[in-house]
C-alpha cells in the first residue's frame, strides 16, 4: 500500500484550516498537494477530530487483521479434512 506524506493529524489541520476560510487552491499549493488529494481527504476525515481518527486507524487495522484470520486457516481445514475423508 502507498504510504502518505502526511500523517492523520497533519490532514486534519489541513482540514480545520480550509473549514476556517482558507481556498482549496491555496491549501493544495502550500502543503504540495493535487486538489483531488485534498477532496479524497475531505469526503474521509472531514469533520473529525484527531482521536477520531486514531481510532478509525485502529478499527481499520483491527479488521484488516481479522480479515486475514480466515485465509490463514483455510489450507489447514483443508488439509485436515483429506486426512479425514481418506480411508484407512
Amino acid at each position: 500500500m502507498k504510504r502518505t506524506r502526511f500523517t492523520d493529524e497533519q490532514i486534519i489541520g489541513i482540514l480545520a484550516e480550509h473549514e476556517t476560510g482558507a481556498k482549496c487552491a491555496d491549501l493544495c499549493r502550500k502543503h504540495g498537494m493535487s486538489e483531488g488529494t485534498f477532496y479524497n481527504w475531505k469526503a474521509k476525515f472531514g469533520g473529525m477530530t484527531v482521536s477520531e481518527a486514531k481510532r478509525l486507524k485502529a478499527l481499520e487495522d483491527e479488521n484488516a487483521k481479522l480479515k486475514k484470520l480466515p485465509a490463514e486457516q483455510m489450507p489447514d481445514l483443508a488439509a485436515m479434512k483429506d486426512l479425514v475423508s481418506r480411508k484407512w
